[in-house]
């Protein structure tokens, strides 16, 4: 399933009230927000009160039919987040009673750069694992996101022994880095 199926389906689940959905957007997304806030002259209270407010934000526009996203689902809490934390600095004048423009304060601009980077490169990945075939994209996903030991995928996987199936998933990896490289030169 694409990013973008995925985050369709967490909106359909936050419109729902699906406490699994509502879980996944605050794993995925709060400590992203936490670091923002933080590192923007703001506390981990804060940043739990911001991200609070955008998932308010959030879940409205998810119960509205006419709402469309247009780019990731992170991109758009994360932009909620910065006016939120932009709107309330200005309420505590955290800075000075005379802050010409926040925006000069709180560099975001360059954070939403590295952000749309990261997510490009991640959408890079994503096509480099979907070309990768399998067994390699399974053996790959059992180590890497299903934090399986190489005993047990050499066991579900067949081979001899943990030491053949680690020798497998180097040589995945190698693959998988030379369609990512192939890919990231390209865009």
């Amino acid at each position: 399933m694409s990013t973008i199926e995925q985050d369709q389906e967490l909106l359909k689940g936050l419109a729902g009230d699906d406490k699994k959905s509502i879980e996944t957007i605050y794993r995925q997304n709060y400590s992203m927000i936490q670091s923002f806030v933080i590192n923007n002259n703001g506390s981990a209270d804060d940043a739990r009160d911001i991200f609070q407010e955008a998932m308010v934000v959030l879940f409205e526009k998810s119960r509205l039919s006419a709402f469309v996203l247009s780019c990731q689902l992170k991109t758009y809490i994360y932009s909620i987040c910065r006016r939120l934390w932009l709107k309330r600095l200005q309420q505590l004048t955290r800075f000075s009673t005379q802050v010409d423009s926040l925006e000069e304060t709180v560099p975001v601009e360059e954070e939403i750069e590295e952000h749309e980077k990261v997510n490009n490169d991640f959408i890079l990945m994503e096509h480099a694992m979907s070309k990768i075939g399998e067994p390699c994209k399974s053996l790959l996903d059992a180590y890497y996101m299903q934090k399986k030991n190489m005993q047990e995928i050499a066991g579900e996987f067949g081979y001899t022994n943990a030491d053949n199936a680690k020798t497998q998933k180097y040589k995945c990896l190698v693959r998988l880095k030379k369609l990512f490289f192939a890919q990231y030169k390209n865009a």
